[in-house]
């Protein structure tokens, strides 16, 4: 079925029927995207203030045959809050429902609107004594209701996992309009379908979720920081593995990150200081939260003086204050930042099996060397196999240099990841970036099988219409 844009009729009508200050026109900041690949439009935003006036624009979008487009804190790095073609669609932000509803410290449960920060929703959590673990570095301004719709990884992973993880009921409105009242705190709860998981993922293609119940956990008694310089992904692997069998799961996180990497921060952000005066080429960082009668200090010694003699690590620092451990992470979250000044000319967001991820760098490294001049910037979450392997210009060239080749440096890069048995796609999710990749790797069961729920959910097609699935 065609869409209709969102004219001056549809606005009156979402004026007659919702509160004057949930319709207004959509700001530039809107229509924008982190990485600046497309421009969105819309005829109108509406921003709700509770369920039922979600459920009310939502149910005049349905009506009229008007596109929606969920947005959040607008940080989604594949363009999934954005629609640059098609009739101009209703944005739906859902940064005025942002109140925490409830905390249950013995439950360790909080209970979140969808514009609710992530920061917000860890400082409730800590309010509580409690922690809630998704860390990523725009918490500030990304929402949890995002966060929840990618299902956002980030930093802690490896020890708590991806929003998905952390989600235990959700309450949102489905493509009709109508609200599923699914805010459930339970942990068990095996009645069918499970609706939740798939709107957790979904990309704001199935419904709008509008606020969630979460985990929380305790706090550690004692968090430690540490980085390593090793001689290799694989003696980093090697590593994570000996840390394991010393802590268990006490590693919270374990991070990868290639001296390109630290070039980059040291010419773009000369102001964040680095850890080691002479960068080395790989190095790790990495987290310890531990019970009662551990101390990091000790336990980083032990593992580095056991490292050391297996050959896994060259120096280590261990961050003496939470001060210093936050400036180690600093580094860690700059990255991304320096890798945007310097200008990508095509960036991955890819996961693998752990043991294949040093045999996948060294055999992707070598094919674009064939292929041409570039330099790899590869890091990122390595405890739970994402790599963020992001390819840029030689030095002294840039982006122009290269006009047709960056489509060939992301398929051979997708190829080889998928041909290993990883993903294209990681943790920043399929939007409209990706759409393609996910038509040429998917499994063509799946992809059927996707649709068909596309089609059975919201058959006007008007929930994010292009993202995830092409129209």
């Amino acid at each position: 079925m065609s869409l209709n844009p969102a004219d001056s009729a549809f606005v009156a009508t979402l004026k007659a029927s919702l509160p004057d200050a949930a319709v207004r026109p959509a700001a530039p900041r809107y229509l924008e995207e982190p990485r600046g690949k497309w421009q969105g439009q819309a005829g109108v935003l509406v921003a709700p203030a509770s369920v039922e006036e979600a459920a009310t624009a939502i149910r005049c979008a349905a009506q009229a045959c008007v596109a929606v487009v969920p947005y959040g804190g607008g940080t989604g790095l594949v363009s999934g809050q954005v629609m640059p073609e098609g009739p101009s669609p209703m944005l739906l932000s859902l940064e005025r429902m942002n109140r925490i509803r409830a905390v249950y410290p013995e439950e360790n449960v909080i209970v979140a609107e969808a514009g609710t920060t992530l920061q917000a929703v860890q400082d409730a959590a800590e309010a509580a004594d409690r922690l809630f673990p998704l860390s990523i570095a725009s918490k500030g301004t990304a929402q949890i209701g995002g966060n929840l719709a990618t299902n956002a990884g980030g930093l802690n992973v490896l020890r708590y996992g991806n929003a998905r993880d952390l989600c235990l009921g959700l309450e949102a409105v489905l493509p009709s309009g109508e609200i599923w009242h699914g805010l459930t705190r339970l942990r068990k709860d095996n009645t069918g379908y499970d609706l939740r998981n798939l709107l957790v993922g979904s990309e704001g293609t199935l419904g709008v979720i509008t606020a969630a119940a979460l985990k929380l956990s305790p706090k550690p008694a004692r968090n430690g920081t540490a980085a390593f310089a090793v001689p290799s992904p694989a003696a980093a692997l090697s590593l994570l593995s000996m840390m394991r069998a010393q802590v268990g799961e006490a590693v919270s996180a374990f991070e990868l990150i290639h001296r390109q990497g630290l070039h980059f921060l040291a010419e773009k952000l000369p102001q964040v200081r680095q850890m080691f005066d002479t960068p080395p080429e790989w190095m790790v960082l990495t987290e310890l939260g531990l019970p009662r009668g551990l101390e990091p200090q000790e336990e980083f010694e032990a593992l580095f003086s056991e490292a050391a003699e297996a050959d896994l690590v060259s120096d280590g620092l261990i961050a003496q204050s939470e001060a210093q451990a936050e400036a180690f992470w600093q580094v860690r979250e700059a990255i991304p930042e320096a890798n945007r000044l310097v200008g990508g000319l095509s960036s991955h967001d890819i996961s693998l099996p752990l043991s294949v991820l040093p045999a996948f760098i060294e055999t992707a490294g070598a094919g674009l060397a064939k292929h041409g001049d570039y330099r790899i910037n590869c890091f990122g979450h390595l405890g739970d196999g994402n790599l963020h392997y992001n390819v840029y210009p030689a030095l002294g060239k840039t982006r122009s240099d290269y006009s047709t080749e960056a489509a060939e440096v992301a398929e051979l890069v997708h190829d080889l990841a998928v041909k290993m048995g990883g993903s294209f796609s990681a943790e920043h999710g399929v939007g409209r970036l990706k759409t393609g990749e996910l038509e040429r790797y998917a499994d063509p069961t799946r992809l059927a099988a996707m649709q068909a729920i596309k089609t059975a959910l919201d058959p006007l097609g008007i929930m994010n219409p292009g993202a995830v699935l092409r129209r």
